[in-house]
C-alpha cells in the first residue's frame, strides 16, 4: 500500500503527466454533462417509455456505449459511434481498396487525408442515424415525450443536433489523443460504460437483496467472484502471445561483434482485438435500424442477448470476423521480409517464403483458439443472464464488448502512465516495472 501511494505522488510530481491527466478528466467531464442535454422538442419528464425500450437488447448496448444518452434523448444520443464505424469502414478500404493503399503511404499529409474523409463520412452515417433516431423518437411507445408545438422543427433541428453534437464528441476524442492521456475515442467509450456501472450494480443488489433476502447477498457474491474472474481471464486473453524464437547472424563491425543474440517474435492470441466483436454487433444491429429501432418482429432474434439464435449468429460472426480482420493486419510476408534483412531466422526454419509459410501457420492455429475464447466472452452476458436471472445491465459487465473494451483501454492507460514514470527513472506501477498494454509486444518487434 505504500509503494501503491509512492507512485500516486510520482505520478503527480510530474508536471507533464498531471497537465494530461487533469485535462483529459476535464474534456470527459464536458462530455458526460452534455450527455444528459436533453434535445430541443423532448419532455424529459415523459422518457420513462424511451429508457424502459432502450434497456434491453442492442439498444441497451448501445445506450451503454453513450453512458446512457441514448436513452435521455440526449444531444450525444449517438455519441461517437458514427465516428467509429466511418473509421473502420476507412480501414478497411485502406487495405482492400489499392487506389486508398497508396493515400495511405503518403506518409502525413496521406493520414490527413484520410482523418479528413472519415470526417465527411462520419457526416453522413450520422445523419442517416439521427433520422432513424427520429423515427424511434416518433414511435408510438415514445411518442409522447414529443413536445406538439415543436413538431415543424423537430426532424431538421433533431438530425443537425446530433450531428453536431457526434463531431463535438469526435473533436474531444482528438483533443484527448493529442494533448491528454491514452486514446481519446477509447477512454469516451469506456467512460460511458463505467457510468452505468453504479446504477446496474445498484439495481441488482436491491433486486438480489428483495428476492431472497440473506441467500440474495449470498448469490451477489458469487456473481461478484465470478465478475472478477471473468476479467482476469480476458487479461490473459487480451495479453496472450505465441513466442517464436528468432536468432539473428553475428556480424563483425569494426573490433565489435554485433547480433547472435536469441530473441522472439511475439505473435497475439487475440491480434484482432475487439474488432471482431464491433463487427459482430454492427451487423446484427443491422435489423434493428431497418425495424426502425423497434427490435420487434423477426428482428428480435438479432436483439436478444439471451436467444439462442442470437448467440449462434454472433458466435460465428465473431470467429468469421476474427479470421477475416487476423487476415488483413497480418502479413507473415512482410514478417519474413523484415527477418531476412536484419539477418534474423527462426531456428530451423529456411528464411524467406518457408518462414511466411511457418509464421502463417503458426498465426493460424492460434488464431482459432483465440476467436473461439472470443466469441465466448462475446455471448457470456446472455448466459449469465439466464444463468443467474441477472438484469441485462449489470450482465454486460460480465463480457461482450463492454468489458473488452474496459479491460483494454485500462491496459493501454496504464502502459502510458508506466512509460512516463520509467522514462524519468521513477519505479513502476507494478513490482516488474512493466504493464503490457494491447498494443505492446514483448520481445524485440520486427
Amino acid at each position: 500500500m505504500k509503494k501503491f501511494i509512492t507512485t500516486l505522488k510520482n505520478i503527480w510530481s510530474i508536471e507533464e503527466l498531471r497537465k494530461k491527466i487533469v485535462f483529459t478528466i476535464l474534456l470527459l467531464f464536458i462530455y458526460r454533462i452534455g450527455s444528459f442535454i436533453v434535445l430541443p422538442g423532448i419532455d424529459p419528464n415523459k422518457l420513462s417509455n424511451l429508457s424502459e425500450s432502450a434497456s434491453s437488447g442492442v439498444l441497451g448496448l448501445l445506450d451503454a456505449f453513450v453512458g446512457g444518452a441514448f436513452s435521455k434523448a440526449s444531444i450525444f444520443a449517438l455519441g461517437i459511434m458514427p465516428y467509429i464505424s466511418a473509421s473502420i469502414f476507412m480501414q478497411l478500404m485502406t487495405i482492400l481498396v489499392p487506389q486508398m493503399a497508396k493515400v495511405q503511404k503518403e506518409g502525413e499529409s496521406g493520414r490527413k487525408k484520410i482523418n479528413q474523409w472519415t470526417r465527411y463520412l462520419t457526416v453522413l452515417v450520422t445523419a442517416f442515424q439521427a433520422a432513424a433516431y427520429i423515427g424511434y423518437l416518433k414511435s408510438p411507445s415514445n411518442a409522447e415525450a414529443l413536445i406538439p408545438s415543436y413538431g415543424n422543427f423537430f426532424w431538421i433541428s433533431t438530425v443537425i443536433i446530433l450531428t453536431v453534437g457526434t463531431l463535438f464528441v469526435m473533436w474531444l476524442g482528438e483533443k484527448i489523443t493529442d494533448k491528454g492521456l491514452g486514446n481519446g475515442t477509447s477512454l469516451i467509450i469506456m467512460i460511458g460504460i463505467l457510468a452505468r456501472l453504479p446504477q446496474s450494480f445498484g439495481q441488482e443488489w436491491s433486486a438480489r437483496i428483495a428476492m431472497r433476502g440473506a441467500g440474495g447477498i449470498l448469490l451477489m457474491l458469487v456473481e461478484v467472484v465470478f465478475l472478477v474472474a471473468v476479467i482476469m481471464g480476458l487479461i490473459m486473453l487480451v495479453q496472450g502471445t505465441r513466442k517464436v524464437p528468432v536468432e539473428y547472424a553475428k556480424q563483425l563491425v569494426g573490433n565489435r561483434q554485433l547480433g547472435g543474440a536469441r530473441n522472439f517474435l511475439p505473435l497475439k492470441v487475440n491480434a484482432a482485438g475487439v474488432m471482431p466483436i464491433i463487427f459482430a454487433q454492427a451487423i446484427l444491429f443491422l435489423p434493428t435500424i431497418f425495424s426502425g429501432f423497434s427490435g420487434e418482429g423477426w428482428a428480435r432474434y438479432f436483439t436478444e442477448p439471451t436467444n439462442v439464435v442470437y448467440m449462434i449468429v454472433y458466435s460465428v460472426c465473431v470467429i468469421a470476423f476474427t479470421f477475416l480482420y487476423t487476415a488483413l493486419i497480418f502479413n507473415p510476408k512482410q514478417m519474413a521480409e523484415d527477418l531476412k534483412r536484419s539477418n534474423g531466422f527462426i531456428p530451423g526454419i529456411k528464411p524467406g517464403e518457408p518462414t511466411a509459410d511457418y509464421i502463417g501457420t503458426v498465426m493460424d492455429r492460434i488464431t482459432l483458439p483465440g476467436a473461439v475464447l472470443l466469441a465466448v466472452v462475446g455471448i457470456l452476458p446472455g448466459l449469465f443472464q439466464l444463468v443467474f436471472g441477472m438484469s441485462q445491465g449489470f450482465a454486460s459487465f460480465f463480457g461482450g464488448t463492454s468489458l473488452l473494451i474496459m479491460v483494454g483501454v485500462i491496459l493501454d492507460t496504464l502502459q502510458q502512465i508506466e512509460t512516463q514514470l520509467l522514462m524519468r527513472e521513477y519505479d513502476g506501477l507494478m513490482s516488474n516495472g512493466r504493464i503490457m498494454g494491447r498494443q505492446q509486444m514483448t520481445g524485440e518487434e520486427v
